[in-house]
């Protein structure tokens, strides 16, 4: 065999193994629009829904008259990515790792009284601790952002951590695998600016055999309102939504170990 022969075929080898690995977390990449689930806390059930989907420009969740004569309760309406028109939420499936992020404004509301919004990772089977959010509070409450679901909060509004009603602000939540430790992993960010599980880590590890994938595992965005006066209004907007599909290098690195490898010492050994 001529060197030309071996390295054509060696490269042919690459190409496979690169189309294989790419093809392995395709799936998010057939994400092409999104489906609004209204009242997934519905206390107070005669507030008017205002929504609106126009995704991936933009997607509005809004309620008005959000009160009742019993003290407390929440509304909450969601949002989910969903790769057949609309219809369903996409179901993540084992080794779709994404880069997922947004726009997100929200304004109205009353003081001291819950309204916020965010990311929001819905795990009913709760394989790494249930639902996970990256959370904005808005009027009242503990401004911030909070990762739920087991791990720290933690808090990137400078300077006291206080969000400001009506600003449009950036959120970042990615599933990846955390170079450090191998294992499946969750990022958090607010205008690029990434949440620390612990000083210089960005990685939030789901802990071992814990991953995404798991029976009804969505993700999408979330808007919650507390009960108020008669003139009880608010509204979450969801803007230049993105969600792209990611190859862990980790995984990379050993397909290129266990295939690669071993297949250019066989052509080595018949050249």
């Amino acid at each position: 065999m001529t060197s030309l022969t071996r390295y054509t075929r060696i490269s042919t080898l690459v190409g496979f193994c690169v189309v294989a690995a790419s093809g392995a977390y395709a799936q998010i990449g057939s994400i092409n629009s999104a489906i609004i689930v209204p009242r997934v806390f519905n206390d107070i059930p005669g507030a008017v829904d205002n929504n609106n989907n126009s995704y991936p420009g933009s997607i509005t969740l809004s309620e008005a008259n959000v009160t009742r004569v019993a003290a407390g309760g929440l509304n909450r309406d969601v949002w989910y990515f969903s790769n057949n028109g609309g219809a369903t939420p996409y179901q993540f499936n084992a080794g779709d790792y994404f880069n997922a992020s947004f726009t997100l404004t929200l304004s109205g509301g009353e003081n001291n009284i819950d309204m916020e919004g965010g990311f929001l990772f819905s795990n009913p089977g709760g394989n790494f601790g249930g639902d996970d959010q990256i959370v904005i509070v808005g009027q009242g409450g503990n401004a911030g952002v909070e990762f739920q679901g087991g791990g720290p909060s933690f808090h990137l509004f400078a300077p006291n951590g206080t969000y400001i009603n009506g600003t449009p602000i950036t959120l970042g939540f990615n599933y990846v695998v955390d170079p450090n430790t191998s294992m499946n992993a969750f990022q958090y960010s607010v205008n690029g600016v990434f949440g620390e599980s612990s000083p210089g880590d960005t990685y939030f590890d789901l802990g071992a055999g814990q991953f995404v994938g798991g029976a009804g595992d969505k993700l999408g965005g979330y808007f919650q309102i507390g009960n108020g006066d008669a003139n009880q209004a608010g509204q979450a907007l969801f803007s230049d939504i993105s969600i792209t599909s990611v190859v862990p290098e980790p995984s990379t690195l050993a397909l290129l170990g266990l295939g690669l490898l071993p297949l250019a010492r066989l052509f080595r050994r018949r050249a």
